[in-house]
C-alpha cells in the first residue's frame, strides 16, 4: 500500500489563492449584473449576500495558512510608516481579490453607508487576520511610527512652536505642548480630517525634544448654542458616517493603532528599541470641557491626567448608535471595575463630574474659572523623568502590547460589520430623517 503524499505549502498556496480570486471575480460579475445596492429588492440582496459570504470563507482559509508570510510582506523594511489603507491596497495587489482594490473603494467611498456593498467587510477580515498573525506584534508598533507629514513639519515647529491645521492646532509653551481641538462646523465630532491631524500633532509632541507634556484640549466654538464656550469631544461624526465619509480603516482602525497608540505608549523607533531610555513616550493631560462622549471619551481614557469641567459629563452611547467603542471595553473595567463599566458599555449610563463614580475617571473635577490654574498644577506634577518612567511601566503591564493587538484582531471584523448591519444602517437614516424635520 502506497504512502499518503501531503501536498507542498506552495501547493496548497497557490489553490488557496486561485479560490479566492476565483470567488472574488464571481461577486464582481454578478455585482454588475445586479442593481445598484440601494436600488435591490429582497431576493437580490440576498443573492449578492451569499456571493460575499461565499467569497470571504475563500479569503479566511487562505488567511488561516499565508497570514504571517502576508503580513510581512506588506510592512516591507518597516524603516517607513505605512498606514493601513496602503497596506490594504498591497494586498489587493499582491493576492487579488483578497481585499477590494483602490477603483472599487473608490466607487464605494462615492455612496452613503446604506448603500454602499460592504466592501469595508472584506478589510476588516484582512487586518484581523494580519493582526492576529506572527507578524501582528510588528504590524501593531508599525503603526506607532511618525507620519510622513509630522516629520517634514518637524523643523518649521521646533523653530517657531506653532503649528495650525485645519481642525487641529498644536503650540510649544514651556515645555508642554497644547493640542486643541477646533472642528467648528461639528462641534469637535471625530472624523477623518479631525483624526489625521490630531496624529500629526500627537507625532510633533512626542517627536519635538522641546515638548515634556502633551495637553489636549477641546476649542472656543462658535456654534450658536455653545458660542464662546470650549467643546472637548461629542464622538464620531454621525452625519458624516451616515453619508459614508467615515472610512473603516483610514479613520475607525487607524485612530486605535495611530494616536491613540501613541498617546498611550509613545512613538516606535526600531534602532532604539533596546534602550530603556527611550520607551515610555511622554505624560499627557487632558482637559475636559462640557463632555466626553463615545470616541471622546475613549480619548479621555489615554491620558495620564484628566481635569474636568464640574458641568461636564461622560458618555459611551455606542451600544445604542450599534457600533463598538473602540478599545473601550478593554480598558473600561479596569477603571470603573466591570460591573459599571458594563451599564456605560451595554446601557450607555451616563457619569456626571459631580458623581463620586467621576474621582475613578478624573483626577481634578474644577469650577470652569479654575481650570487654568489646575492645568497648571497637573502640569507641574507630570513633568518628570519618574512619572515617564512609571506611565511606561503602568502601561506594559496594564495593557500588554499582545492584549491590545489581541483584541484589535477580534474588533476589526466585528466593527466592520457592525457598520453595516441593519440596526446600525436603520438608525442612522431614523437620525438623519430626525434632523431633516
Amino acid at each position: 500500500m502506497s504512502a499518503s503524499v501531503t501536498p507542498a505549502a506552495p501547493v496548497v498556496s497557490d489553490r488557496l489563492r486561485a479560490e479566492v480570486r476565483d470567488a472574488a471575480a464571481r461577486v464582481e460579475d454578478l455585482v454588475a449584473a445586479l442593481p445598484a445596492p440601494a436600488e435591490r429588492g429582497p431576493d437580490e440582496r440576498a443573492l449578492a449576500s451569499e456571493a460575499h459570504e461565499h467569497a470571504r470563507a475563500a479569503r479566511r482559509r487562505l488567511l488561516a495558512v499565508q497570514a504571517d508570510q502576508l503580513g510581512r510582506e506588506v510592512m516591507g523594511s518597516g524603516r517607513h510608516r505605512r498606514s493601513l489603507t496602503e497596506m490594504a491596497d498591497d494586498l489587493a495587489r499582491i493576492v487579488p481579490g483578497l481585499a477590494p482594490d483602490r477603483a472599487a473603494m473608490e466607487v464605494e467611498r462615492g455612496r452613503r453607508q446604506s448603500a454602499k456593498e460592504g466592501l469595508e467587510v472584506d478589510q476588516g477580515i484582512v487586518c484581523s487576520a494580519l493582526f492576529g498573525s506572527s507578524a501582528g506584534g510588528d504590524l501593531l508598533r508599525s503603526q506607532r511610527r511618525p507620519t510622513a507629514e509630522a516629520c517634514a513639519r518637524l523643523p518649521e515647529f521646533q523653530r517657531t512652536g506653532l503649528l495650525d491645521m485645519s481642525v487641529v492646532s498644536v503650540r510649544r509653551t514651556d515645555g508642554v505642548a497644547e493640542l486643541t481641538l477646533t472642528n467648528q462646523r461639528y462641534l469637535n465630532a471625530e472624523d477623518a480630517v479631525l483624526g489625521q491631524e490630531l496624529e500629526v500633532a500627537v507625532d510633533l509632541a512626542l517627536l519635538d525634544p522641546g515638548v515634556r507634556v502633551g495637553l489636549v484640549r477641546g476649542g472656543v466654538m462658535t456654534h450658536p448654542r455653545y458660542a464662546g464656550r470650549r467643546v472637548f469631544c461629542p464622538g464620531i461624526n454621525l452625519t458624516l458616517l451616515r453619508a459614508g465619509q467615515i472610512p473603516f480603516l483610514g479613520f475607525i482602525l487607524q485612530r486605535e493603532v495611530g494616536y491613540l497608540s501613541k498617546i498611550r505608549r509613545g512613538l516606535w523607533d526600531p534602532e532604539q528599541a533596546d534602550d530603556p531610555a527611550a520607551r515610555g513616550g511622554k505624560p499627557w493631560v487632558g482637559v475636559i470641557d462640557e463632555f466626553a462622549i463615545g470616541g471622546g471619551f475613549q480619548l479621555m481614557l489615554t491620558f495620564d491626567y484628566v481635569i474636568s469641567s464640574d458641568e461636564a459629563y461622560f458618555t459611551l452611547p455606542a451600544a445604542a448608535e450599534g457600533i463598538v467603542p473602540g478599545a473601550a471595553n478593554l480598558r473600561l473595567g479596569r477603571t470603573l471595575g466591570a460591573r459599571v463599566a458594563r451599564q456605560m458599555l451595554l446601557g450607555g449610563r451616563r457619569i456626571d463630574a459631580r458623581d463620586p463614580l467621576a474621582t475613578l475617571l478624573c483626577d481634578a473635577v474644577v469650577a470652569e474659572d479654575a481650570i487654568e490654574d489646575a492645568i497648571g498644577r497637573a502640569v507641574r506634577a507630570m513633568d518628570s523623568p519618574a512619572v515617564v518612567a512609571n506611565r511606561h511601566m503602568i502601561t506594559a503591564f496594564e495593557e500588554p502590547e499582545d492584549q491590545l493587538r489581541s483584541y484589535l484582531a477580534e474588533f476589526a471584523e466585528v466593527q466592520a460589520r457592525r457598520l453595516y448591519s441593519p440596526d446600525v444602517l436603520h438608525r442612522l437614516e431614523q437620525q438623519w430623517t430626525k434632523r431633516q424635520r
